[in-house]
């Protein structure tokens, strides 16, 4: 959406969903269960990962009932699967609360990433530091030797050369760390992404942030993956009435992206936010929609299978229910 922080007031789209009760299996392969696959509270903006015990493991932000609006967003729990059908919920892992620094008033805790290096697993989140929100969004950074719990909020947030890494409506941070072991931020909103190369320690950026270029129509929401030895970079974009999902790829992390078209369209929540990971030698697209709720304030997330074309390009996911 064009101003996020009004999205509660934004009307659901027309849209009437029926659920199916039984697994679908795309082509062959892991079966998955019917969407949305969380259920029992509202979630949004999954940032999905495959760590070394086998599992895989989905971060999101977390739609607070009753809903004022976004602003109420004040926790996050953490999933995980070993058969893309049966979910384990780990709990709350961080919470407003938990952030020294943070804005005083809580809240305002949105689309989350995590990353492992050097045996510890690091969760990434955005918040505002002040009462004044939109100028003072920071990067905040929580640390534990456990990918679903012991997590510990750092006193300062994320350091950028010059400071903090943050901005005006700077949000949705995004870590992808390359098969040399370097580590990539992304972040932004409001129709700017900035990257940069972190350093070792994970918390701090090694340069300067540098805004990307070829997107087109980018809103927010970036995730980062690699296949076949190109970059995919994926996002919402603006489309009027509901966001898309879109991407570019690129022979570098950096840049600069060529824009390659959607591949995901508008759903039952006027905006998106995904990850795209492998799992067991297949390829996901997670992501949310409100087709529990039909709210665009009470999201739920979902996923489904994505396939390459044989030139790398990614096709058009196919949405099941």
């Amino acid at each position: 959406m064009t101003n996020r922080l009004l999205f509660a007031s934004v009307c659901a789209l027309a849209l009437t969903a029926t659920s199916c009760h039984t697994a679908q299996t795309a082509h062959k392969g892991i079966e998955l269960g019917p969407n949305p696959f969380i259920t029992h509270m509202y979630t949004a903006d999954p940032s999905a990962h495959v760590w070394n015990d086998g599992r895989l493991y989905v971060y999101p932000s977390h739609d607070i009932v009753p809903a004022r609006g976004c602003d109420l967003m004040d926790k996050y729990h953490v999933f995980s699967t070993d058969d893309m059908v049966n979910w384990k919920d780990h709990g709350e892992i961080v919470n407003a609360d938990m952030v020294k620094w943070g804005r005083p008033e809580g809240g305002f805790m949105w689309a989350p990433d995590a990353a492992y290096k050097n045996g510890k697993y690091y969760f990434y989140f955005p918040h505002p530091s002040e009462s004044n929100v939109a100028p003072s969004w920071k990067i905040g950074v929580a640390v534990s030797d456990k990918p679903d719990r012991d997590f510990k909020v750092l006193d300062q947030p994320m350091k950028a050369p010059n400071g903090y890494v943050g901005g005006w409506d700077m949000i949705d941070p995004t870590l992808f760390i390359d098969d040399d072991g370097q580590p990539y931020l992304y972040y932004g909103g409001g129709g700017n992404l900035y990257a940069a190369r972190v350093k070792e320690n994970m918390i701090e950026l090694a340069e300067p942030l540098k805004k990307m270029e070829g997107l087109k129509d980018f809103h927010e929401g970036a995730w980062v993956h690699k296949y076949n030895g190109k970059y995919y970079l994926s996002y919402a974009d603006n489309f009027d009435g509901a966001n898309r999902m879109l991407y570019c790829m690129s022979a570098s992390p950096m840049g600069p992206w060529e824009y390659k078209g959607m591949i995901l369209a508008a759903n039952s929540c006027a905006m998106t936010h995904g990850s795209i990971v492998e799992y067991k030698g297949e390829w996901f697209l997670f992501y949310h929609n409100s087709d529990l709720s039909h709210k665009n304030e009470y999201r739920s997330i979902a996923v489904d299978k994505l396939y390459y074309n044989a030139d790398g390009t990614i096709r058009l996911v196919q949405q099941h229910h």
